[in-house]
């Protein structure tokens, strides 16, 4: 009387959706070893696709049969037992070479006889043919996917996946945070390592639930599915999705990663104006203590002896800092008399503005034109894969600088209106961040206005920034027509 081996398997492939699970496949084939008075001397289960051979526990039970331990199979059907040649063929020559006797199948009747090897053949034949036939047509539909700019996997974090779309769009809660990230990194002021941790403080999360770690972040950072392109198996696709950053922010953040910045987040200061202003004589930070229960200024000293002996007073400081700030205020009656004026360049500048973005639309058409005929010749064999993804990418790049130029038209044909006014409303706040007794305010409005803060001895230096040298130098004379 043979004995058998009961064999379950499922894996997670797709193509295994539909099959019972492994404890109906258990109840299945117990029933039907009872009711056919089969002895099963071991039962094998295994969780893995049979695409491709190289399953342990399948290979393992085979090896158990050549050994004479056991002398036939029962298993729901043949595709359960293999969907590869090889594990088909090594069926069929066990079976061949006598040591499998007899295969059970309650969904297939086998025969072990030279007909029924040859139906065996078949159903392996098949289950081959519709695990090959899925893959093609799985292909197939990425290759769809990707003339149509659809990111065919699952969405990166800041994005989700529209199932009934098949397609991704930016996550309202984290698409925010990624933005964010890029914003900051480009900045200079941070590494991988305190982006990371200042990531970790928002408490974004990845898409498994985990926070994201030092190696994830990298990879976001590199990208480019966030400025709307992608890149899949080498190729790089213009996307259809919408992007979360612009290309200039992302070339921004793939020099400073090239470059391999170490620059850390500064840590925040114990008194309200260090880190802020310089030793005018050795160019040391300029710090602060406690004597006699007063805050005084003065060098570090850190690099050269340094000439500079003097102590600066708090009180004394601040008095010199409310002062430059009130250099760049304007009044409110300047400040309507400005207004006006943008307004009325505005409406001059915007009829200007329509030829120069026309100019642009027919670049990038240019461009299409290009790709088509880029695509055309490569279906042709005029070139080899590798110059046609080469020369793809860089007119999908060159595409994309015209698309952020000609947004950048666009928003400029009146962008620069509310920038200009918010740098007037600015300096029209500055008497009141000057007089009022909260410090942290006083420093912020400094690092907006001026640059090269020092301290000679116990005077303040001022550098303004631009634009705001030009309202610093008029001391009250603003011509606000001026230039």
């Amino acid at each position: 009387m043979p004995k058998y081996y009961l064999y379950a398997r499922k894996s997670t492939d797709d193509e295994d959706r539909q099959i019972l699970s492994i404890e109906s496949q258990l109840n299945e084939l117990r029933e039907y070893a009872k009711k056919e008075n089969l002895l099963v001397v071991e039962e094998f289960i295994e969780t893995k696709t049979a695409k491709k051979p190289g399953r342990p526990i399948f290979d393992f039970m085979l090896k158990q049969i050549e050994s004479g331990i056991c002398d036939g199979i029962l298993a729901w059907h043949p595709d359960r037992l293999c969907r590869n040649s090889v594990d088909g063929g090594k069926i069929i020559y066990l079976v061949d070479i006598a040591k499998i006797i007899d295969l059970r199948f309650p969904t297939f009747r086998f025969d072990n006889s030279a007909q029924g090897k040859f139906m065996l053949s078949i159903a392996f034949g098949q289950s081959k043919y519709y695990i090959d036939n899925l893959s093609e047509n799985i292909k197939r539909g990425i290759r769809e996917k990707l003339r149509r700019g659809i990111w065919p996997s699952w969405a990166p974090l800041g994005y989700l996946n529209n199932y009934k779309e098949r397609n991704i769009y930016p996550d309202p809660e984290k698409a925010p945070f990624i933005r964010k990230i890029f914003e900051l990194y480009s900045s200079g002021d941070y590494n991988l390592a305190s982006m990371t941790e200042e990531v970790k403080r928002w408490g974004l999360k990845g898409n498994l639930g985990k926070p994201v770690c030092k190696s994830q972040l990298a990879r976001l950072l590199k990208n480019p599915i966030y400025y709307g392109v992608f890149k899949f198996k080498g190729e790089l696709y213009e996307g259809s999705h919408p992007p979360l950053i612009s290309k200039k922010l992302f070339d921004k953040v793939q020099h400073i990663l090239n470059n391999r910045l170490r620059n850390h987040k500064p840590a925040e200061p114990k008194y309200a104006f260090t880190g802020l202003i310089r030793c005018e004589y050795c160019g040391c930070a300029i710090t602060a203590e406690i004597q006699k229960g007063h805050i005084y200024y003065h060098c570090t000293k850190k690099k050269l002896p340094c000439p500079s002996k003097k102590f600066l007073r708090e009180e004394a400081l601040l008095s010199q800092i409310n002062k430059a700030i009130e250099k760049v205020h304007i009044d409110d009656e300047v400040k309507d008399k400005m207004f006006n004026r943008l307004d009325e360049l505005f409406q001059e500048e915007s009829k200007a503005s329509f030829s120069l973005s026309q100019e642009v639309k027919d670049k990038i058409k240019q461009f299409d034109a290009k790709i088509e005929r880029l695509i055309d010749i490569f279906i042709e064999r005029q070139i080899t894969q590798e110059e046609y993804t080469k020369r793809k990418a860089r007119l999908l790049n060159e595409k994309k600088d015209l698309e952020e130029r000609l947004r950048e038209i666009e928003k400029n044909s009146g962008g620069w209106l509310e920038p200009s006014k918010n740098f007037i409303t600015t300096c029209n706040k500055a008497s009141s961040v000057a007089w009022q007794e909260i410090l942290s305010p006083k420093k912020d409005f400094l690092k907006i206005c001026g640059s090269n803060l020092v301290l000679k001895d116990a005077t303040l230096c001022v550098t303004y920034k631009k634009p705001f040298e030009f309202v610093a130098e008029s001391q009250g004379c603003l011509d606000w027509r001026r230039g």
